[in-house]
């Protein structure tokens, strides 16, 4: 009776460790970001008619990942994000600049897909959003506005093995943000022809590129 017990110990342990558990995700890439009431306030104050921002604008994102496997089909994992844009005008008095980024840490639950030498990810998340937004008007001191919101993510993500425990990395992905207004203080920025404050609410569309570390 001993020996069975024994037996059945050894292979729930076996079973048990039988897949990666940790898995360690850096990569960069590429997001179409449309944030309508950013664009309207710039096309309508300070892009010159030749100049008019399209719905969708690229921005940089830089990404990194860490996951823990719950069994074979299942992950869970912190995403942290961080994506940043930025446009200028010239004028006659100096310089129009507006830069911003989103810092987006995100929980997100995956269901896994495993082959010999390759997985796929199919998850989703949701997590809070900070808004950083640095604004210059010609000849004056630029000005820092600031906000936290949160946002969804939905991502689909491939791996293929490189060597040892070293995978590339590709994905895409879609997320629905709520940033807010940002301010500094009391000071917000207001679209004169709206009288509305301009908030950095945004809908974007991405891939990444990277290496993962799977273990």
């Amino acid at each position: 009776m001993r020996k069975y017990i024994y037996l059945i110990i050894s292979a729930l342990i076996i079973t048990g460790t039988s897949y990666a558990q940790y898995d360690f995700r850096a990569g960069m890439g590429i997001s179409l970001v449309n944030t309508p009431s950013l664009i309207d306030y710039l096309n309508q104050n300070f892009a010159p008619s030749n100049q008019q921002l399209g719905v969708f604008n690229s921005s940089i994102v830089f990404s990194g990942e860490a996951g823990y496997f719950v069994n074979d089909s299942y992950e869970i994992s912190l995403d942290f994000s961080y994506l940043l844009n930025s446009y200028n005008f010239s004028y006659n008095p100096g310089l129009y600049k507006l830069s911003y980024d989103f810092i987006m840490p995100t929980l997100v639950n995956y269901y896994v897909i495993r082959g010999t030498g390759y997985n796929f990810k199919f998850g989703g998340g949701i997590g809070p959003r900070f808004t950083n937004a640095d604004q210059q008007l010609p000849a004056q001191p630029s000005i820092t506005y600031n906000s936290v919101g949160f946002g969804f993510l939905l991502k689909a993500e491939g791996n293929t093995l490189l060597s040892d425990n070293f995978y590339a990395n590709i994905g895409v992905d879609l997320r629905y943000d709520f940033n807010g207004e940002p301010k500094n203080g009391n000071l917000y920025l207001v679209n004169p022809n709206y009288n509305e404050n301009v908030n950095f609410n945004s809908l974007s569309v991405g891939i990444h590129l990277g290496v993962s570390y799977i273990f």
